[in-house]
């Protein structure tokens, strides 16, 4: 009998997204109430609910053979710990977060080397302290439990060390960033012994696989249309398909029917094209999983 995999869930700002991004991938996820052991419809997983910053500290201690974070914490942490993949989403976007040095707007400091003898707040201390000592600049770095932009409004601090995905709440704060320290995105990671196990292993492949795919599709879309024989070569054209489009005749008469999977960015403008080069009976629909 195969060993079940002990799957990290990360709780809090990440958790919906990442239970609905199980979804589209095939598994649900039912978290019961104040459980921290949801329930998923794979008899091969059992999933724990647990922090982002602490979940590649369980996975190194193989506590769990495999959870998800953000690459933040992993640095944060310095965990001994198998990177399987990168997956870029969160609750607000489909792109890498930052982490930013922020200071009052009116703040004379510049650059980083002003903040010498000054205070930073941030929750990310470890890797901070790090990143400024590695450049041989002496800062305090203080931990924040939350609010961190409120610290240098309240002079509680002189800058901070802030995560954004749009830089919107730090302008709200009257903050302004003066240095991007890192990207981060959400990734996929393994115990090193958990990697090793040839059953534990072929499940974190094919979640790994089923994830990617389903955050591939959400940025693609089906179309399918007919097009008169005429029109065949100038409809080709206009397609920007993964590959090439499926092309397959009409029973009975001149006419084919074209299906190719395309970026959704580009339908608003590629569906009046479509129209005017003869194309008719135009069907977009969404796609669950690419792979």
């Amino acid at each position: 009998m195969k060993e079940k995999l002990k799957l990290g869930i990360p709780k809090g700002s990440l958790q919906s997204a990442t239970i609905s991004l199980f979804k589209r991938s095939g598994w649900k996820i039912n978290v019961n109430g104040r459980s921290y052991f949801p329930e998923i419809n794979d008899a091969g997983i059992t999933c724990a609910i647990c922090r982002a910053q602490e979940m590649s500290r369980y996975v190194e201690s193989g506590s769990l053979d495999a959870g998800l974070t953000g690459r933040d914490w992993i640095a944060e942490n310095n965990s001994d710990i198998r990177v399987v993949a990168d997956l870029v989403y969160s609750k607000v976007s489909s792109r890498p977060a930052r982490w930013v040095l922020a200071v009052a707007y009116d703040s004379p400091i510049r650059k980083l080397e002003d903040l010498k003898g000054k205070k930073i707040a941030t929750e990310l201390v470890e890797f901070t302290m790090r990143y400024f000592a590695e450049r041989n600049i002496d800062v305090t770095v203080e931990f924040s439990w939350g609010a961190t932009e409120a610290k240098v409004v309240s002079g509680l601090a002189d800058a901070v060390v802030e995560v954004t995905e749009t830089g919107s709440t730090i302008k709200a704060h009257g903050l302004k960033i003066i240095h991007e320290l890192m990207q981060t995105n959400t990734q996929l990671i393994a115990n090193h012994n958990s990697w090793a196990n040839p059953d534990k292993r072929e499940k974190i492949e094919q979640i790994a696989l089923l994830l990617k795919g389903a955050l591939l599709a959400e940025k693609l879309v089906g179309l399918k249309m007919n097009v008169p024989e005429e029109c065949l070569e100038k409809v080709i054209k206009l397609l920007p398909s993964l590959k090439a489009p499926t092309v397959a005749s009409l029973y009975g008469s001149n006419w084919f029917s074209v299906e190719a999977v395309v970026n959704t960015d580009v339908m608003r403008d590629l569906i009046p094209q479509l129209l005017k080069n003869g194309s008719e009976g135009i069907v977009e629909y969404p796609l669950n999983k690419v792979v």
